[in-house]
């Protein structure tokens, strides 16, 4: 995540959403693209129809009411 965006006036939600996520961090970009090489290689030519979160578990802390991001 750019540092711009922790700075901007959106800051508190990523905030939040790092703090109630299991990782506890923000991604790399060398963790999204180990995922999207993993799609696109022959380890995943079973893998049909099928959602790959690469969020650290924030959909997870969301479904679980353990996050609450203004809208």
């Amino acid at each position: 995540m750019a540092q711009h965006e922790l700075a901007s006036p959106a800051s508190q939600g990523y905030q939040a959403m790092i703090a109630a996520s299991a990782a506890k961090r923000v991604g790399t970009p060398e963790e999204v693209a180990a995922a999207a090489a993993y799609l696109l290689g022959p380890e995943a030519g079973f893998v049909t129809g099928s959602d790959l979160l690469i969020d650290g578990g924030v959909v997870a802390a969301l479904r679980m009411g353990q996050l609450n991001l203004p809208r």
